[in-house]
């Protein structure tokens, strides 16, 4: 074979296959979760959004599969997406409680599963 069409066989591939792994992703996320929600949004010197991390973004660095309808990590740890609080204009009188609710929530979760904790803050995040 000649080095083009291996090399063209190779991309095409790792096209279908990083295509292929979408939807059994799809599958395993709770019904309230979508590849295309944002994790993290990262923000330049200045605090302005400039890229946006997405659920997809973040199975794909985690080296995600779908086992038996659960996310796991490379290593075989089950992933738990966790949309964090804290987000508000006006913070409630017991922001603090709630919060340190959050910590130990956290703290807990972590014992058991890889945990992806997902920004509130999404007030200018890029798209994609």
């Amino acid at each position: 074979m000649s080095p083009l069409i291996v090399l063209s066989l190779l991309i095409f591939l790792n096209c279908w296959r990083a295509e292929a792994e979408q939807p059994r992703w799809q599958a395993c996320l709770a019904q309230d979760l979508k590849l295309s929600d944002v994790v993290s949004v990262e923000r330049d010197k200045h605090g302005v959004a400039v890229k946006k991390q997405t659920v997809n973004d973040q199975l794909k660095n985690l080296g995600a599969r779908c086992r038996n309808g659960k996310l796991i990590d490379k290593r075989g740890k089950q992933i738990y997406f966790y949309r964090l609080t804290g987000c508000w204009g006006n913070a409630p009188s017991n922001y603090l409680e709630i919060l340190e609710e959050q910590r130990k929530k956290l703290r807990e979760l972590r014992k058991h599963y890889t945990v992806v904790e997902m920004t509130c803050d999404l007030s200018d995040a890029p798209t994609p």
